[in-house]
């Protein structure tokens, strides 16, 4: 197995980081991505070499559909480029908004929200993601203020940190709740459908160790699912698109139309949005952009030792 180091900017700073970094794996049935984040450690990080290496040498089950539709992601921005990044979607008609982000007023949350609905429109769907920064009596404070300055929220992803408390809010508020973390960094993935703690299941494919073990956490879990990335080139996401395409059901526009965060992209034609869409199937990996993207060698030396790390946990 051949891998190859990227680094790409951000458009703009989102979850904390200005800059993505990750492996490339080719493999007989084509590439993979192992991209988690810096602060992970080895063992948090082997289900995203499980993932990638699905990807680069098994590949992906049967699709049922041949498309996928995917929400537009608005960071922690001002209302104007909030409403920018939606008109900008290339038809998205569910956008998803970053909350909770440290040193912001809720005044600045309700304005970012005032903004893109009006951008978006009556019709379209809005939901928002709290990363768990809220405590109980927060979330419920915010979901209902937030709510009402989008005009009606489609669901709040993972308010609170510990899924007990998750639990709480769901029972507090009427907006749908949604898990992400609580499924992702759990022990037991299943605790979120044996309290009734979410309405929601937002699974992601490296985090969770690749398509399957994606579709089997879906099936056992009885909730509906939300494939969203986890910031990827569009390698990583065409495997979350494979995802989406596998479910025997999908209710909700899925979280992958990430890669315009990125400044750049190592596919020859980078998945974007057409219509609100992303195609279903592998992409091609363009030879330009792996040298144009290399990363320095101090980083490609930084991934080398913890691929080789993520590979001895493994084995």
């Amino acid at each position: 197995m051949t891998w190859h180091v990227w680094s790409v900017p951000m458009r703009t700073k989102f979850r904390g980081i200005t800059v993505r970094e990750g492996m490339l794996l080719r493999g007989d049935a084509g590439w993979g991505e192992f991209s988690p984040f810096l602060e992970y450690d080895a063992v948090v990080a082997a289900p995203w070499l499980r993932a990638a290496r699905e990807s680069a040498d098994e590949g992906w089950p049967a699709a049922v559909r041949d498309s996928v539709p995917v929400n537009v992601t608005v960071p922690a921005v001002g209302p104007e480029r909030a409403a920018e990044i939606v008109r900008a979607s290339q038809g998205c008609r569910t956008a998803k908004v970053k909350v909770a982000e440290p040193g912001q007023t809720r005044a600045e949350e309700e304005a970012r929200l005032e903004a893109v609905r009006d951008a978006l429109g009556p019709d379209g769907h809005i939901r928002v993601d709290a990363n768990g920064l809220w405590d109980v009596d927060e979330a419920v404070a915010a979901i209902g203020a937030l709510d009402r300055a989008a005009g009606g929220l489609e669901y709040v992803e993972q308010p609170v940190a510990a899924v007990e408390d998750l639990a709480l809010v769901r029972r507090k508020v009427d907006v749908p709740v949604a898990a992400d973390e609580s499924i992702r960094r759990a022990e037991d993935p299943y605790r979120v459908r044996d309290l009734e703690a979410a309405d929601v299941a937002v699974l992601k494919v490296q985090p969770l160790g690749g398509v399957r073990a994606c579709l089997r956490i879906a099936e056992d879990i009885g909730l509906p699912v939300v494939v969203s990335s986890a910031l990827e080139t569009s390698v990583g996401i065409a495997a979350g698109v494979a995802l989406a395409a596998a479910l025997p059901e999908l209710h909700h526009a899925s979280g992958l139309a990430t890669v315009q965060l990125l400044t750049d992209d190592v596919a020859a034609h980078p998945l974007l949005p057409v219509d609100g869409a992303l195609p279903v199937g592998p992409v091609t990996v363009d030879p330009a952009a792996l040298d144009r993207l290399r990363a320095a060698p101090a980083r490609e030396e930084h991934w080398r030792r913890r691929l080789a790390d993520v590979e001895d946990l493994l084995s």
